[in-house]
């Protein structure tokens, strides 16, 4: 527990009604996707950045916990406060887009602007910003950042980290520094920028992103193809995209997702259906989309897809994405209790990746139905159980680590957007030597010597 004289001193950087220590703040803010319970001490609600430099500048000297906080739409518990601690919640008050810069095609935005917010509003002057997580409608760009998260239009566009140009932030001693610069290129100094996007908020605290924007394309198609296995579908993935072909995303589903999307919500696919590839083509003139489309259909074909359909129709295109965006919801009828990963492998490694996933399903007698992001190696591992089913649980988790041996041996990584978090961090020891875990302690260690800022992350 933190001692009361501490609450009434940062009551004098933020004011009465900004820091909240009742019952009803300290439970909403205990917990993120992952449904686990951290309580915090207190949830303060910083303006700006003089006032979290001073926040954090106190916290640092009196050994305080400081958890940095955007909307809490975190899948590995990231945003919890495991040992107590203080709540920065930028959600309030730091939530303001600063500047559309037309001309340069930048936006400098505050860590608490929700994604979806900041797109509406750079698409109505002709650009876009393509990191587009499926959490877009409440994640902030803080979170994302902090996250480094994907979205489906990586395929073509990338990441979170593609797209920030320089950070202002505050490190936990209270200083105020600004890493990058706001020009194209930049390699003066260290990229502290790079360090600090995806550090899951356990080195500084952001205040401040200035983003890459990039014009808007005139218009798209959707395409879907249909394959009879998933092994076959994923061969497609890697040899299209090394034919030339660019979509804009390519997600997949595997056959149990198949499955649960025409046995829960009714939609209409094939029985033989095994596995689904859909996404988007996108650019400024017809021929161009028209090209892509058939790259991807002579090489889906060629790798054994049944059916391939294209169409500009927003109907249609609507119907086909309505697979794809409902996939989570669809395979609860595999169990009550999710184990939900995220893991990543090279795009050539994907066959294997998945003919090793269903082995290991088989092997501890679990479903794992996948789908995800193809066109980025970046599957959503879903391995589902009874939660009340004490002896599946536990086959769950044996299956979880599993799946990250393989991931690895496969030359893949734990997380493609999701982070390590609390979740991950007994598995880091899994993707990384005894050298590399020490050379991020020794990281943490020059930003944060006290360890206050988001303690019992990432596992180091």
């Amino acid at each position: 527990m933190i001692e009361s004289r501490h609450i009434e001193n940062l009551k004098n950087i933020v004011g009465d009604e900004d820091i909240k220590t009742d019952k009803a703040h300290l439970r909403a803010y205990s917990y993120d996707a992952t449904k686990e319970h951290f309580y915090p001490d207190a949830v303060i609600f910083p303006e700006n950045e003089k006032q979290i430099s001073e926040i954090l500048k106190y916290c640092n000297n009196n050994k305080i916990a400081v958890i940095p906080r955007g909307a809490g739409s975190g899948f590995t518990g990231g945003a919890l406060p495991v040992n107590g601690g203080i709540i920065l919640a930028v959600e309030k008050y730091m939530n303001k887009i600063i500047e559309i810069d037309e001309k340069d095609m930048v936006a400098v935005v505050q860590p608490g602007v929700i994604n979806a917010h900041l797109q509406k509003e750079v698409e109505k002057k002709g650009l876009f910003y393509p990191p587009d997580p499926a959490s877009m409608d409440y994640s902030t760009i803080g979170g994302n950042v902090a996250e480094n998260a994907g979205g489906m239009r990586a395929a073509k566009y990338g990441l979170t980290k593609d797209y920030v140009m320089c950070l202002r932030a505050v490190l936990p001693n209270g200083d105020i520094i600004r890493a990058g610069k706001r020009t194209i290129k930049d390699v003066a100094g260290y990229n502290v920028a790079g360090i600090l996007i995806a550090s899951e908020g356990t080195l500084a605290v952001l205040t401040e992103i200035t983003l890459k924007l990039r014009p808007k394309p005139k218009m798209k198609k959707t395409y879907m193809g249909i394959f009879e296995n998933v092994v076959d579908a994923m061969n497609a993935v890697y040899k299209s995209l090394s034919s030339g072909a660019v979509p804009v995303a390519m997600e997949f589903m595997d056959a149990l997702v198949v499955r649960a999307l025409r046995e829960k919500l009714g939609v209409n696919l094939p029985e033989w259906a095994g596995a689904l590839l859909i996404g988007d083509v996108d650019g400024n003139v017809e021929e161009e989309i028209d090209y892509q489309l058939k790259i991807l259909e002579k090489s889906f074909k060629q790798n054994g897809a049944k059916e391939f359909i294209a169409t500009a129709e927003k109907e249609k295109s609507e119907e086909i994405w309505f697979a794809r965006r409902n996939a989570s919801q669809s395979i609860t009828i595999y169990g009550s209790k999710k184990l939900n990963e995220d893991i990543s492998v090279p795009r050539s490694k994907l066959p294997d990746a998945l003919k090793g996933i269903e082995e290991i399903g088989k092997k501890y007698n679990v479903v794992i139905p996948c789908f995800g992001h193809s066109g980025d190696g970046n599957i959503h591992v879903n391995v589902m159980v009874d939660g009340e089913n004490e002896d599946e649980v536990k086959r769950g988790y044996k299956a979880v680590e599993e799946i990250f041996k393989l991931v690895v041996s496969l030359e893949g990584t734990l997380s493609g957007e999701h982070g390590i978090g609390l979740s991950k961090a007994p598995f880091m020891k899994l993707a990384f030597s005894a050298a590399e875990m020490n050379l991020f302690k020794r990281i943490k260690n020059a930003f944060d010597p006290n360890g206050i800022l988001n303690p019992g992350k990432m596992g180091i």
